[in-house]
């Protein structure tokens, strides 16, 4: 299987304030100059993203690992979006460093909608279908020359071997806490299931915060940085981090995903959700609960 990737040390984070996006605007693109320029209420974590007008987004990377996806959005999503059943990002622009920003970034069209969460969702079953008939177009888009995975988009795509010591640290930090044992077990058999080595499209991110509701129906999906192609189990992780049981039924149907890709997936959802275990444990807030319900969800038989 070659060697595990190495994921490095943690990002170094750069903040972006409105005066600097307004130069930026301003000197790379002046017909844009009068355009009234905020942050979102919800910027996420690898960009900081301010709205510019009614109609148009601009995302800057947070740090030079992240600029590293901008080309790669450019390049891709005017070839994925007439392909794709929903609205996903549309790139108007790409700026480049300046105004004391060091960075490559993109002025997108603004796509409404309001990030998912179980409670927003009207009907957790279509949810499932129609997110799982999204998934399902992008992993049929033609995969040749496609963005292998890599530092871009930290290994998404590759092998959950990559991922072996985050996840070994978290079981090791939550011991005592929780019955690592079964966790454990879970995690090293993920570990050895094949992948066929068909090179499909994946998102890479299918999170709540990248799944946009009108209406409580999925309306949007946004966040292309970590997307590419390999095995595409890494976006069945939301089968256990959002969806409810008849809806990752549905969901799984639907793209008639096999035993190994769904263990696969498991084990996409186990580490992450480790990760948030440890970092939240000895908390008693929102993030730390719906941590400790979704691992109980991921260790239950399925």
């Amino acid at each position: 299987m070659g060697s595990t990737p190495d994921l490095g040390p943690p990002p170094r984070r750069i903040t972006v304030d409105v005066a600097q996006v307004r130069r930026l605007v301003a000197e790379q693109f002046p017909d844009w100059a009068g355009l009234p320029a905020r942050p979102v209420a919800e910027s996420g974590w690898d960009n900081r993203t301010f709205r510019l007008g009614d109609e148009m987004v601009a995302r800057l990377p947070s740090a030079a690992e992240y600029a590293l996806a901008v080309d790669k959005e450019q390049r891709w999503l005017p070839v994925l979006a007439p392909r794709l059943p929903l609205p996903v990002p549309t790139p108007l622009a790409k700026g480049n460093p300046g105004a004391g920003y060091p960075f490559s970034w993109s002025i997108n069209r603004w796509l409404h909608g309001e990030p998912a969460s179980a409670d927003g969702i009207s009907d957790p079953v279509r949810f499932a279908l129609e997110l799982a008939g999204f998934l399902e177009a992008l992993r049929n888009i033609d995969a040749a020359d496609g963005t292998q995975p890599g530092k871009h988009n930290w290994f998404r795509g590759g092998t959950l071997r990559t991922f072996d010591p985050l996840a070994e640290r978290a079981l090791t930090a939550l011991d005592g806490e929780i019955d690592v044992g079964p966790a454990r077990d879970l995690w090293k058999s993920a570990l050895d299931v094949p992948w066929d080595g068909v090179d499909r499209w994946f998102h890479g991110d299918v999170a709540q915060g990248n799944l946009l509701l009108d209406g409580g129906r999925l309306a949007a999906v946004i966040d292309f940085g970590t997307c590419g192609v390999g095995d595409p189990s890494c976006d069945l992780a939301i089968a256990w981090t959002l969806l409810t049981a008849d809806g990752r039924r549905a969901f799984r149907e639907r793209l008639s995903i096999d035993g190994p890709e769904w263990e696969r997936g498991r084990g996409w959802a186990l580490w992450k959700t480790l990760v948030t275990c440890a970092r939240t444990r000895g908390r008693a807030d929102g993030e730390a609960v719906n941590a400790r319900r979704v691992l109980a969800g991921i260790l239950a038989i399925r």
